[in-house]
């Protein structure tokens, strides 16, 4: 073999090892574009927007793609995906996240759910943000039963705003007395 069917040779591998880099770097980008697009579907409200007045506070929340409000909020400063869920009576934080926030296990105690009775730990949780609505010493329960990677956000925090649904839309709003 001559030497320039050699260098022919070599220069056809890497040119079919930079095609295939190219093509492994598109698909790599083009993956993350789309899990970010899926995860905007699943969670329109990543950044919540609130809006302050002289004496209360307001927070729009959009449903997602199947109907939900799910929003990102702060637990104890710590950011948590949760579901707005006014058929919970009390926050309900499944047991994973409740390690990652160090919330202490209190009293266990049975609650009723759509799946039928379940024994929960009781809990309290310093502060819950959800955009600029802050509320401190919120009731809650750790539910190990739940593999969620989101919290239900129950009556307990829901409790202590005025709420309205309209358009796809909720609106949440703490007064201030």
């Amino acid at each position: 073999m001559s030497k320039q069917g050699n260098n022919d040779n070599t220069s056809g591998k890497i040119g079919t090892r930079m095609t295939l880099s190219a093509w492994i770097i598109a698909l790599a980008m083009l993956t993350i574009i789309f899990s970010g697009h899926l995860e905007k579907q699943r969670n329109p409200n990543q950044t919540v927007n609130s809006s302050i007045n002289s004496n209360e506070t307001e927070v729009t929340l959009r449903q997602n793609r199947y109907g939900h409000y799910i929003a990102t909020a702060e637990f104890n400063h710590i950011p948590v995906d949760v579901i707005v869920d006014t058929g919970a009576t009390n926050v309900s934080v499944p047991l994973t996240i409740a390690r990652q926030l160090g919330l202490k296990q209190g009293t266990k105690m049975d609650v009723s759910t759509a799946n039928g009775t379940i024994s929960v730990y009781s809990t309290r949780i310093d502060s819950i943000k959800l955009g600029d609505i802050i509320v401190h010493n919120v009731r809650a329960g750790i539910n190990p039963h739940m593999d969620d990677d989101v919290v239900l956000l129950g009556m307990s925090f829901l409790d202590q705003l005025e709420f309205s649904h309209s358009n796809n839309e909720l609106v949440l709003k703490q007064i201030y007395k």
